[in-house]
C-alpha cells in the first residue's frame, strides 16, 4: 500500500521558514527525517509528499491512485504509534485528540478532498504523540528522537570499531559507526546518550563529543569542535567551534570557531568564522520569536532559543545574532552589530540596513555552492525560490518604501 505524508494546513505555516522549501515531513529531527523515520518503521521502499504545489516536483507524491495510508507529515512515529497506523483498515482514521495522525483511504486521488473536509474519526491514539508543530520542537525534541532513531538503525547491526589508538570512548555501547568512518584523536562521550557516526563521516583531531549525537553521512566535525549534546549535523555538512542542541539539516556549513545553541539551520547555509548566537536573554526571559503566520513576534514559552535560518541563506565573519532571530530563505548578513531579530528571504545587508538580495544573484550563488556538492542548481530549484522570492515580498517593506 502508497503511503502519503500530508503537510496538515493547521501546522505548515508555522513550520515556516523551513517549510518554503520542502514539505513538513522532510524537516530533520534526530537522526532521520520525519519521512525516513516512517518509510524504515513501516519497511516501505519510499514515500509519497502530499504538498505545495510547487514543491510537487521535488518532492512527488508518486502512485496517488488506488488505495493509500495517508500520515500527517509532522507526526514522529514509535512503534506503539506505527503499530496504530498499521492496523487501520479502509476508512478508518487515528486521531490524537483533534489532530489526524494517519487514515487509510480506498482512492488515493481523493486525499486532498478528505483532509479537507474532515475524516470521521474511528480510534484515538494509544499515547501522546510527539509533533513538530512549531520550529523550536525540532532542537526540544531533539535529543529524543536521536535516542529513537538510533535504536531503530543500530537494533541487531554491529558497529565499526573505534581503530584509532588516541580516541578516548566513553560509554562505548552507546556509539555507533557506520562503514567509512575516519576518527583521529577526537574524545566520545555516549554516557549520556548515542553518537551515531554515519557513512563516511568524519571527526578530526581534539574534537570533543557528548551524546546525543548525530552526525550524518558524509559530513564532518572539524578539529577542536565543541559538540555539547543533543546535536544533529545533517548529511554533507561541516561543523567546528561550540554547538549545542542545534540541528543542521544538511549541505550546511558551520565551520570556524563560534557558538551554535538552540537553534536550526536550513540547507544550503553558510555560518562565516567567529559567527556567535545568543539563545538566553540577559534577563532569563522566555524568548519571542517571529512568526510568518501571525506577522509579528509570538512568544516561545522558551527560555533558551537561539537562531532559525531558511535554506539557501549565508552570513559573514564575526555575525552576532540576537536570541530568537529568524532569518528567511537566500539572505545574506554581514557587517558590524547585531541585526534586526527577523531578517525576511532574500535580504542583503545587517545591522546598517537591508536591501533585496536579487534572485539572479542569488541564484549565481546557489549555482556555485550546490555545484561543490556536485548537485546542480536546476529549473525544479529555480522554481521553488522564484515562488518564495513571490510570497515574502511582503515581508521586505523597504520595498514599499521605494515603490
Amino acid at each position: 500500500m502508497h503511503v502519503l505524508l500530508f503537510d496538515d494546513p493547521a501546522i505548515r505555516p508555522h513550520l515556516l521558514p523551513f517549510t518554503f522549501t520542502r514539505p513538513v515531513a522532510a524537516l530533520r529531527c534526530g537522526i532521520l527525517t520525519l519521512a525516513e523515520k516512517w518509510q524504515h518503521r513501516l519497511g516501505v521502499a519510499s514515500v509519497g509528499y502530499l504538498t505545495q504545489p510547487y514543491l510537487q516536483a521535488k518532492f512527488p507524491a508518486g502512485d496517488v491512485s488506488g488505495p493509500a495510508l495517508i500520515i500527517n507529515g509532522a507526526v514522529c512515529p514509535d512503534d506503539l504509534l506505527t503499530r496504530q497506523v498499521q492496523a487501520l483498515q479502509p476508512g478508518q482514521a487515528l486521531y490524537s485528540d483533534d489532530l489526524l495522525v494517519a487514515a487509510c483511504v480506498a482512492d488515493a486521488s481523493l486525499v486532498a478532498e478528505l483532509i479537507q473536509d474532515g475524516l470521521p474519526e474511528t480510534r484515538q491514539v494509544a499515547e501522546p504523540v510527539t509533533v513538530i508543530s512549531r520550529p523550536w520542537h525540532l532542537f526540544l525534541r531533539n535529543g529524543a528522537e536521536i535516542r529513537r532513531d538510533f535504536a531503530l538503525l543500530t537494533h541487531g547491526r554491529t558497529s565499526e570499531p573505534v581503530n584509532d589508538p588516541h580516541t578516548i570512548v566513553y560509554g562505548a555501547e552507546n556509539i555507533f559507526i557506520e562503514p567509512g568512518v575516519k576518527i583521529r584523536a577526537a574524545i566520545l562521550n555516549a554516557e549520556d546518550g548515542p553518537i551515531y557516526l554515519g557513512k563516511n563521516s568524519q571527526v578530526h583531531e581534539g574534537a570533543i563529543i557528548k551524546g546525543p549525537l548525530a552526525l550524518c553521512e558524509g559530513s564532518h566535525i572539524n578539529a577542536g569542535a565543541k559538540m555539547r549534546g543533543d546535536n544533529t549535523v545533517g548529511p554533507h555538512s561541516k561543523v567546528g567551534g561550540e554547538v549545542g542542541n542545534s540541528i543542521l539539516l544538511g549541505y550546511a556549513n558551520k565551520g570556524h570557531d563560534g557558538y551554535l545553541g538552540n537553534s536550526v539551520i536550513g540547507e544550503w547555509c553558510n555560518l562565516g568564522a567567529d559567527t556567535n548566537t545568543s539563545n538566553l536573554k540577559n534577563n532569563y526571559a522566555s524568548v519571542k520569536v517571529w512568526s510568518h503566520v501571525a506577522g509579528r513576534f509570538v512568544d516561545t514559552g522558551q527560555t533558551f532559543c537561539g537562531l532559525m535560518m531558511g535554506d539557501h541563506s549565508k552570513c559573514g565573519i564575526n555575525t552576532m545574532f540576537n536570541t530568537g532571530t529568524v532569518v528567511g530563505v537566500g539572505a545574506n548578513i554581514f557587517g558590524a552589530g547585531f541585526p534586526r531579530t527577523f531578517i525576511p528571504s532574500f535580504s542583503w545587508g545587517g545591522a546598517a540596513g537591508f536591501e533585496t538580495f536579487k534572485l539572479p544573484k542569488v541564484a549565481e550563488v546557489a549555482e556555485r555552492v550546490m555545484a561543490r556538492r556536485a548537485l546542480p542548481y536546476d529549473k525544479v530549484e529555480q522554481g521553488i525560490m522564484q515562488v518564495v522570492f513571490d510570497e515574502t515580498a511582503k515581508d521586505r517593506i523597504w520595498e514599499k518604501a521605494n515603490a
